[in-house]
C-alpha cells in the first residue's frame, strides 16, 4: 500500500477528538493498511488514524511483530493495577517521557470485518492500548509524562 507522513506535535489533528466509523469502506480498508506499513516502517508498535492526518477512530497495534491487532471504535471497558515506565511516540519525535498507565486492560472494539471483539492486555500491550485510545481522544502522552520529557537513545545496529 502506502507509507503516509506522521503527524507531529504541534499539528492540530493531534488535539482534535476522532468520529467514530460507522460502515467498512475501500477508503476505510486503504487507511488500515496504510497505517499498518506506516507502523512498521517507522518501527512503531502503535498507531492511531490521526497521526496520520485521519479523524477516525482508528487504531493499529502489534506489540510482538507477529499479529497487528486492528481495533475500530475501540473503547477501554476494564483496567487494573498500574505499571509506570518509559513511553515514547511516534508523533512526538526523540523524545521519551515516563508515564503510568493500567498493568492490565480490557478493550471493546469492531474489527476489519465490524464485528465486536474483546482484546485483553498487559504491560506493553496494556500500554499500547491505552496510548493509542488516549491519541482518538486528542491526547498525546506528553500530557502525562511525570517529570520531564528526555532525549531518546538510539541503539544502533552492528
Amino acid at each position: 500500500m502506502a507509507i503516509r507522513n506522521i503527524r507531529e506535535i504541534g499539528e492540530d489533528v493531534l488535539t482534535k477528538k476522532c468520529r467514530m466509523v460507522t460502515e467498512m469502506t475501500p477508503r476505510i480498508k486503504e487507511l488500515i493498511e496504510d497505517m499498518l506499513d506506516t507502523m512498521y516502517e517507522a518501527n512503531g508498535v502503535g498507531l492511531a488514524a490521526p497521526q496520520v492526518g485521519v479523524l477516525k477512530r482508528i487504531v493499529v497495534i502489534d506489540t510482538t511483530g507477529e499479529d497487528p491487532y486492528i481495533l475500530i471504535n475501540p473503547r477501554i471497558v476494564e483496567t487494573s493495577g498500574e505499571q509506570t515506565g518509559q513511553e515514547a511516540c511516534l508523533s512526538v519525535p526523540g523524545k521519551t517521557g515516563q508515564v503510568t498507565r493500567p498493568a492490565y486492560v480490557k478493550a471493546v472494539a469492531l474489527d476489519v470485518n465490524m464485528k465486536e471483539f474483546e482484546l485483553e492486555g498487559t504491560e506493553l500491550l496494556a500500554r499500547a492500548i491505552c496510548h493509542e485510545i488516549d491519541h482518538l481522544d486528542g491526547q498525546l502522552y506528553v500530557d502525562r509524562v511525570e517529570g520531564p520529557l528526555q532525549d531518546a537513545v538510539i541503539e544502533e545496529e552492528g
